[in-house]
């Protein structure tokens, strides 16, 4: 696994907070969101700043307070970002609305 960002350390120990995570959303009607997804949700946006002390403590408690509207809007942003997305093709509709 390459290290793109300072708490990709973590990743693994948190795999399992992750899925439960991702568990939630899909309970909430949102089954499209990985536990990838979800994660560079949080290296992306949450932790664009990162603590140089962080404890795992922290981490879990980051992941488990992630609302599906925050990652929701970020999700959309992103989409709006391809270079290929377009609103004249369904299937990039349909995309978004995941």
């Amino acid at each position: 696994m390459v290290l793109n960002h300072e708490y990709d350390r973590f990743r693994e120990l948190v795999n399992p907070v992750l899925k439960s995570k991702a568990e939630e959303f899909k309970i909430l009607g949102y089954q499209e969101v990985t536990e990838q997804e979800l994660w560079g949700y949080l290296t992306n946006k949450k932790w664009k700043k990162t603590k140089e002390e962080i404890r795992l403590y922290e981490i879990v408690q980051d992941i488990l307070s992630v609302q599906i509207g925050q990652y929701m809007s970020y999700a959309t942003v992103e989409a709006f970002k391809l270079p290929d997305f377009s609103f004249e093709n369904e299937e990039d509709r349909q995309q978004l609305l995941k």
